[in-house]
């Protein structure tokens, strides 16, 4: 299947993936600002890896939520 170019979506497509995209930004900015806060007693593994672990959209930011960070 070919890419659809942004003209080629509908109205619908279009506003889902300008909420995909402000979740993405959203959760990453969450992550981010939670591991510059948040003590490395609290964090399994270290803190300079979760950093670029965070960019790789979207798995980085649901692994440091689900494993990164102690409870």
């Amino acid at each position: 299947m070919a890419k659809k170019s942004w003209a080629d979506m509908t109205p619908t497509q279009k506003k889902l993936v300008v909420v995909a995209g402000v979740l993405e930004v959203a959760a990453t900015a969450w992550c981010a600002n939670d591991l510059r806060h948040r003590p490395a007693s609290l964090v399994r593994g270290p803190k300079a890896l979760w950093g670029p672990a965070l960019s790789v959209q979207p798995f980085g930011p649901i692994a440091y939520v689900v494993w990164g960070r102690k409870r």
